[in-house]
């Protein structure tokens, strides 16, 4: 036989390891909903500058985007170690009213160090309902979706309690500044939520922290064996967790600069659920993905910014974005593909050969 050239072979491998990567096909969707608003909107890919600002389509995804990549994030970390947190949307409320409760009865609302102290207090009793959640969890034993339920429920009251059921409106430019502010002609929230993604990713990835939370989802039996403190790395995500869905609440409250405890980051551990698992990490725990679930995100936000582009009436929106997620996940999902793939060869004339993409597309599906 006559061996094939070396660049061939190359790029053939190069092919399979693309194929095989799990941030491929979120990057292809993200991609394809991106050029899709074209169609309809000529100047959606446009960035400008206006009185030192970037503007646009693009620099609104990512900007409004920003909550739901830190709560997918916090996310990402429970769900790798086989939990579920649906307090995050009752968490983010509570860190926004008590920051704008903070700032409104402040003798000087609009000092830094009134942000400051602001800022604090809600990270700090954010913390204390993610020990609280990890403390169910792990010390008794409570599942992580009755557990964070609790909260998810509760919570919402506690934060309707401390706006006593109005909305708190502040006026302070430093507070703005977190969610709707601009630092170096970027939105500061955008560089916010880039630097707190960066820290997760070096601490989970070049600490042993990602391998424990792996082991301890991916085996709890094996890790607890081998002397992993299951119940202190359960702690930690949740504890985790909370923080994420407090700065989120930071944002989306200076952002409009009022605080709503009924409305605010309502049901948004919905749409972090779901950006998990676009972005490849799985429900039953184990191995996880930070940039799988930053494109999850965008997806979702990508989406979002698209159903009002296109003027889609209010009550059809959630069967819109339900439609396109199914059609999503099934691109995703290898078992889906492969049986396409086989119908596809049944269809087939006579005579036809099999693609070079169906091998590494089989071989996924038998592993």
């Amino acid at each position: 036989m006559t061996p094939q050239p070396a660049k061939a072979t190359a790029a053939d491998g190069l092919r399979k390891r693309l194929a095989g990567h799990r941030l491929l096909w979120p990057s292809l969707i993200l991609l394809a909903l991106l050029l899709g608003n074209l169609a309809f909107t000529h100047d959606f890919l446009a960035v400008r500058v206006r009185n030192d600002h970037l503007y646009g389509s693009l620099i609104d995804i990512v900007q409004f985007g920003a909550p739901l990549i830190l709560v997918s994030l916090g996310m990402t970390l429970v769900i790798a170690t086989r939990g579920i947190d649906l307090s995050v949307g009752s968490t983010v409320a509570i860190a926004g009213a008590l920051a704008c409760q903070h700032i409104a009865t402040s003798e000087h609302p609009g000092s830094v160090g009134t942000m400051a102290t602001a800022v604090v207090i809600a990270l700090c009793v954010a913390s204390v309902l993610g020990l609280a959640n990890g403390l169910l969890v792990s010390r008794l034993g409570v599942q992580p979706i009755v557990a964070t339920l609790i909260l998810m429920v509760a919570g919402r009251g506690v934060a309707q309690l401390i706006t006593d059921g109005q909305i708190i409106t502040v006026t302070s430019s430093s507070y703005k500044m977190i969610g709707g502010g601009y630092w170096l002609m970027f939105p500061f929230a955008v560089l916010l939520a880039a630097a707190v993604v960066a820290l997760t990713s070096a601490i989970t990835r070049r600490s042993a922290l990602g391998l424990l939370i792996e082991s301890v989802g991916g085996n709890p039996t094996a890790s607890r064996l081998v002397g992993i403190r299951a119940a202190g790395v359960l702690t930690v995500v949740y504890v985790f967790s909370a923080l994420c869905a407090a700065i989120a609440g930071l944002m989306i409250s200076s952002n409009v600069s009022s605080a709503d405890g009924n409305n605010a980051g309502l049901w948004i551990e919905l749409d972090a659920i779901l950006a998990v698992v676009v972005g490849g990490t799985a429900l039953t725990g184990g191995r996880f993905s930070i940039g799988g679930t930053v494109l999850g995100a965008l997806i979702i936000q990508t989406l979002s910014t698209t159903v009002y582009t296109l003027g889609v009436p209010p009550e059809v929106t959630l069967v819109f974005k339900a439609v396109v997620v199914i059609v999503v996940c099934l691109v995703q999902s290898p078992v889906f593909r492969a049986k396409a793939l086989r119908r596809r060869r049944r269809t087939a004339p006579p005579g036809s050969h099999t693609t070079a993409g169906e091998a590494p597309l089989q071989q996924e599906v038998r592993a």
